[in-house]
């Protein structure tokens, strides 16, 4: 079929490309190859998702272009080879759940990135080499723990549909602080020095409900121990080590505090679009571990597209507000700018003029010197005259010009210095 560009402009912004693409008999993503090829825009999936809730959004502007004719071949779909059944059906049906990997895909080789670490401490938090990984976080002691509760966290939520990923590189979405202590203190005496920083991976690890992304971090949590000095190093009051050590040893040791891996978990889901703030944890209790709150996490977090939604559509707005705030109060530097631009260069077109007048009233004074010694050149004898006549040439040219045209054609008026962009208005 043939539509004009106009025509499937309005087509495309009043139905949704999976919609209307099977009305002329194509893919979804065949129709946006054709909108693309003509320069014809369509709403994205959040304009459908904001019209849905009654908000208002939007539609791309139709940019300029011939109107042109727009060829559409419906594509017939190849009739399917009919399935040959080598083996018979068994009797016993196979369930989903033992069809599920035992091990979600974006955790295949993880632990060997993760232990493949920078130098840390005994106790201390991993710092792999690789920044590109999912956003776990854990001590060695503490990995195994790790990538089993993040492992069924992904595949509870890849049951229902949402697939975890890294986040591409983006300006929008970015990775969140996470707290890593258990009971948030007013100091953080992490390290020997309490400034030591926890690695983190570069891009967040996110998933979509809809068009609503949410960031999740798995992290072990810290809590605050004693820690006795011995021997060069740290060690744990409650270790084994310390304990063993005679009253003798520890003469010049002393003890402080500082915060540990704890080998207990956190899950933290919130909002990667900068400037929504919406944020949620789970840890670990002795009452209830992690793992058993994974339904629990992945049902909350299904409640929460609705709230999430909406404060990226506020904050969607208010960034609207602040850009044209920015512009606005861009235009007023601007004008204020114009304003004194040309102040400045009336000023200086003024000066010029004052002190142009000036000049050419000292080259006036020049000119009735010269014309009053010529004058009295006719009352002298010709030798002295003609040596006169040569010394008042060379003071001439030295002097230069007295035209007054010559001076005022220096002159620069103030549009010629500078005009205002708000002339016209």
């Amino acid at each position: 079929m043939q539509i004009s560009r106009y025509d499937l402009y309005n087509r495309v912004s009043a139905s949704p490309l999976n919609k209307l693409a099977v009305e002329f008999g194509i893919s979804g993503t065949a129709l946006a190859a054709v909108c693309k090829k003509h320069q014809v825009p369509y709403p994205g999936s959040g304009y459908w998702t904001r019209r849905s809730l009654g908000v208002d959004a939007e539609l791309p502007v139709l940019p300029d272009a011939p109107d042109e004719m727009i060829e559409i071949i419906a594509v017939s779909p190849k009739p399917r080879a009919p399935r040959t059944q080598k083996d018979p059906p068994t009797q016993n049906k196979i369930s989903r759940s033992s069809l599920r990997p035992e091990r979600h895909p974006l955790l295949f080789g993880l632990e060997s990135h993760l232990r493949k670490s920078r130098v840390v401490k005994d106790g201390e938090f991993l710092r792999p080499y690789k920044r590109l990984l999912p956003d776990l976080i854990s001590s060695e002691a503490a990995l195994p723990k790790l990538l089993r509760i993040a492992n069924a966290l992904y595949l509870a939520l890849d049951q229902k549909g949402y697939r975890i990923h890294i986040a591409p590189n983006s300006d929008n979405i970015g990775r969140i602080r996470v707290a890593e202590q258990e009971i948030q203190l007013k100091d953080r005496k992490y390290g020997r020095y309490g400034t030591s920083g926890i690695w983190e991976p570069d891009r967040p690890t996110i998933f979509y409900i809809d068009s609503v992304p949410i960031g999740l971090t798995v992290t072990e949590m810290t809590e605050r121990v004693t820690m006795r000095y011995f021997n060069g190093d740290y060690h744990r009051e409650d270790s084994k080590f310390i304990r063993s050590l005679k009253p003798w040893q520890m003469t010049h040791s002393w003890t402080t505090e500082q915060d540990m891996p704890a080998g207990r978990m956190r899950i933290v889901a919130y909002s990667p679009k900068n400037g929504v703030e919406w944020s949620i944890k789970w840890q670990d209790t002795p009452e209830e571990p992690l793992e058993a709150l994974i339904p629990t996490i992945v049902e909350r977090l299904q409640a929460s597209h609705d709230q999430i939604l909406k404060l990226m559509i506020d904050e969607d707005e208010a960034a609207a507000r602040r850009k044209k705030e920015r512009e606005e109060e861009w235009e007023r530097y601007e004008r204020r700018e114009d304003a004194r631009k040309v102040a400045q260069a009336l000023a200086d077109s003024r000066q010029q003029l004052v002190e142009t007048i000036e000049s050419w009233g000292k080259a006036m004074a020049v000119e009735r010197f010269f014309t009053d010694a010529e004058e009295r050149l006719l009352n002298l004898d010709s030798e002295r005259r003609r040596r006169v006549e040569e010394r008042l040439k060379l003071a001439r040219v030295m002097m230069g010009s007295v035209d007054p045209l010559d001076f005022i054609e220096n002159w620069r008026a103030p549009e010629e210095r500078y005009r205002s962009k708000y002339l016209d208005e």
